[in-house]
């Protein structure tokens, strides 16, 4: 079961990256949508398994490096902690999932997003339930390439290919200094397990715990977009640009003529009975000042003015 945890991602992404064209675009969909919530659904049970249980699985899959000074497994620890940050984890990426299933249907190249998709859920998975640096390094570095890849999905457009570049560029920094902690664990612990680095911390030297500490912070800053390391955040959204500009597209369908309509009217009598009442206190009764009311029309222009400028601030979309 918890093979199938790590696996089931990366089997979906397979498929649908390697045989998209015979499997079509709603195969792609239900494999890669059935092995994610199949894999949710799992660590479900995993969750509850080594909750109830109080129990740690830890499965060796292969010896990765092995020398006199290093030895590094391909082993994987689902302890409490991991079982936590899997149930999240999952969950999101399934709702993601399922929701590009309707907004991705137009788009020529399905079968190649939901591979890029899945394969960000199995580097996630790498990351989460890693047990050592290196192989939580490399579900680390996966995630960022993953991230371009879906940042640079339509790569035709100049401004993705940028955004992409700059997320791309901004998570190396946070990776060098992920670097620096990890071979300055090596040289204090030599061994980068997490349970040996853990067991012996509280022998280790406070400036060289501090120096690891800030390495490994600076990292995750990155990663995560906080202050200072933030700038390719905004710059990623290459998605809800597109989904502004089909909102813009949609201003003359019908229904949404009516939904703006009825909406801004609404918008318009409660400013409008604020206003009112508002003249009717400053003036006490006098009629000799009067404010000009906003029409329907104005905010209607309004609103879609500001779409429009979200639309087509940047070239190519």
């Amino acid at each position: 079961m918890y093979l199938a945890i790590i696996f089931l991602p990366l089997f979906g992404s397979i498929i649908s990256g390697f045989f998209g064209r015979k499997s079509g675009v709603s195969g792609a969909q239900v494999m890669t949508c059935a092995a994610v919530v199949l894999t949710t659904l799992l660590a479900v049970l995993a969750f509850f398994e080594v909750g109830l249980n109080n129990i740690s699985p830890y499965i060796e899959v292969l010896r990765w490096i092995d020398s006199e000074s290093l030895y590094v497994l391909w082993a994987f620890n689902f302890d409490s902690l991991t079982a936590s940050m899997l149930i999240p984890v999952l969950i999101v990426s399934s709702l993601v999932h399922l929701y590009s299933i309707g907004y991705m249907r137009e788009d020529p190249h399905v079968q190649r997003f939901f591979s890029y998709l899945s394969l960000f859920t199995f580097m996630m998975v790498i990351l989460v339930t890693a047990s050592n640096y290196l192989v939580m390094f490399v579900g680390w570095e996966g995630v960022g390439v993953c991230s371009y890849l879906l940042v640079s999905f339509w790569f035709t457009r100049i401004s993705a290919n940028q955004s992409a570049i700059a997320a791309f560029l901004t998570n190396r920094v946070g990776d060098w200094f992920l670097t620096i902690g990890m071979f300055a664990i090596i040289l204090s612990v030599g061994n980068l397990d997490y349970a040996t680095v853990f067991s012996l911390a509280p022998y280790m030297n406070e400036n060289v715990i501090t120096i690891i500490g800030i390495c490994l912070l600076l990292g995750a800053m990155a990663k995560s977009s906080q202050v200072g390391l933030h700038v390719w955040l905004p710059m990623a959204m290459e998605g809800l640009n597109r989904a502004f500009f089909k909102l813009y597209c949609m201003r003359e369908h019908l229904v949404f003529i009516f939904w703006s309509t009825a909406y801004f009217a609404s918008f318009g009598k409660t400013q409008n009975e604020r206003q009112s009442a508002g003249n009717q206190v400053s003036n006490l009764g006098s009629s000799e000042t009067t404010r000009e009311a906003i029409t329907l029309d104005d905010k209607k222009n309004f609103f879609w003015m500001m779409v429009n400028r979200i639309c087509w601030r940047r070239r190519g979309i």
